[in-house]
């Protein structure tokens, strides 16, 4: 039988795109607002691997990542997914997304995002929000998986999650 123990706090990171950079400092403040104290912000990430969002968010897309400073519970990944889709909702204009904004956590042994898509690999967490593993860290580095996102498989946003995972486990030492 194995032995039931409380699994480890997360780092929270919030990544979002957009085609109008202007608005971005108003989104980094809401969600500071949200979640509390920034620890790190990437700079910006050319969002050119697909064109899904194309019709509804115009292009180019540009992303940037959020990290924060308090650690969370894993379990409280899905209210922050439905809180950052309230955002989104918020900032829409003509019933279009003008910011897509995508929650997840960094652990020592995976990077997971929330999402409200279900397919095979994704997990229920809840309240219609499921878990995509979107990296697994082994070997000292980030491995891909067949359906990481391609634009997290970019050398620029792996080796920011790389400062990040650091940051993660320096932050776990001091509790």
């Amino acid at each position: 039988m194995s032995i039931l123990k409380e699994p480890a706090l997360a780092k929270l990171i919030i990544g979002f795109f957009l085609n109008n950079r202007s608005i971005s400092e108003y989104i980094i403040n809401r969600l500071q607002d949200l979640f509390g104290d920034i620890d790190i912000i990437s700079s910006w990430f050319h969002f050119d691997q697909t064109n899904y969002y194309e019709a509804e968010m115009s292009s180019p897309l540009f992303r940037r990542i959020v990290v924060f400073k308090k650690l969370i519970k894993q379990t409280d990944l899905a209210d922050i997914k439905l809180a950052t889709n309230g955002l989104e909702k918020e900032e829409a204009a003509d019933n279009k997304r003008r910011v897509n904004i995508d929650p997840g956590y960094m652990l020592a042994e995976r990077f997971v995002l929330a999402t409200g898509k279900n397919f095979s690999h994704r997990i229920y967490i809840g309240k219609k929000v499921y878990a995509d593993l979107t990296l697994i860290y082994q070997k000292n580095d980030f491995s891909f998986l067949p359906w990481t996102y391609q634009d997290y498989q970019s050398n620029q946003l792996v080796d920011f999650l790389s400062i990040v995972r650091k940051k993660y486990i320096l932050d776990l030492k001091k509790i």
